[in-house]
């Protein structure tokens, strides 16, 4: 049963960055002021915590005066249902035998949620490394749940900055 809860919660991120970038160039980072997360404020602030911990447990520092900018966008959207109705009828000589067969759904309320993660570097203000992630998401969540949701997304979406030079 465990692993029916895991798979529900998967995530999914797709990653994007220019070749031509000396990651090494940067270690200091900081938010865009203005930044409009599309998350409620106590999601926000959970996310901009797991990253601060994240990028500085990698060496990274936050600064007013920073070598690259965050931008986080988000999205929120019901995927289709899943549910598969099939109707059977088999039968041997006199004996005809029917069958309905109703699959349900396993995963939550189709509830997903994608956020976006720009990093833009601060001299060129030119984009430098995306990452955009997908996964369930339940509104009804509590607290802690919701902490570690943002945290192993976070987990996630870093795991591969900087990327491996080739």
């Amino acid at each position: 049963m465990g692993s029916l809860l895991l798979s529900c919660n998967a995530i999914r991120v797709n990653y994007d960055y220019d070749a031509q970038t000396d990651f090494s160039a940067y270690t200091t980072y900081n938010y865009f002021s203005d930044i409009q997360t599309g998350l409620s404020g106590l999601d926000e602030k959970r996310l901009i915590r797991a990253l601060d911990s994240t990028l500085q447990s990698k060496g990274y520092h936050l600064t007013e005066e920073p070598d690259f900018f965050i931008n986080i966008l988000s999205e929120e959207y019901r995927t289709a249902p899943n549910s598969a109705v099939g109707v059977g009828i088999g039968g041997t000589g006199r004996n005809v035998g029917g069958g309905v067969s109703i699959g349900l759904p396993i995963s939550n309320s189709g509830l997903q949620r994608m956020i976006q993660f720009d990093f833009v570097d601060a001299q060129r203000d030119a984009l430098f490394w995306q990452a955009i992630s997908e996964s369930g998401y339940r509104d009804n969540a509590s607290p802690s749940v919701r902490e570690a949701l943002l945290k192993n997304l976070v987990k996630k979406v870093l795991s591969k900055f900087p990327p491996k030079s080739k």
